[in-house]
């Protein structure tokens, strides 16, 4: 991680991706999206939701 990376809460992530926060919270449990543990709390760096987008598009047709 960078000097100037921007972390989210899991609300900002859920609201950001159109998911619930249980969506969020598992997605970090299984590791699929990076995150810090801050205390009792979670702080997704922006550039690890832009990642799990990235790799999560589908094509179809």
């Amino acid at each position: 991680m960078s000097e100037g990376t921007r972390f989210m809460t899991v609300a900002e992530v859920a609201d950001q991706i159109r998911v619930s926060k249980m969506t969020v919270y598992r997605l970090v449990h299984s590791g699929e999206l990076e995150a810090v543990r801050v205390g009792r709390s979670f702080r997704v760096p922006e550039h690890a939701v832009e990642e799990l987008l990235s790799k999560s598009f589908y094509q179809a047709g």
